[in-house]
């Protein structure tokens, strides 16, 4: 059994040195549109934090939660019944 790919079909590889591009505009434009990305992806992750957090506390705060924590705590520390 193989456990390497078979080398890729090329009709026409290339046999001479390869010329340098001298006009960088195309490469340029390609890579000018991504500017900013990365901050907006901290953005929305960032959003999305908050909006976890926000709804954490939300639960956190509802009674049932709250005593279901105080029992827990007063179990650990021997203070039940």
């Amino acid at each position: 059994m193989a456990t390497t790919s078979p080398p890729p079909e090329i009709d026409d590889p290339p046999t001479g040195q390869i010329e340098p591009v001298e006009d960088h505009s195309a490469i340029e434009e390609f890579w000018d549109s991504d500017t900013g990305a990365t901050t907006a992806e901290y953005a929305i992750t960032t959003l999305a934090a908050c909006g976890f957090a926000a709804l954490l506390v939300v639960v956190l705060k509802s009674e049932p939660i709250k005593e279901l924590i105080t029992g827990v705590i007063s179990s650990a520390l021997g203070l039940g019944s």
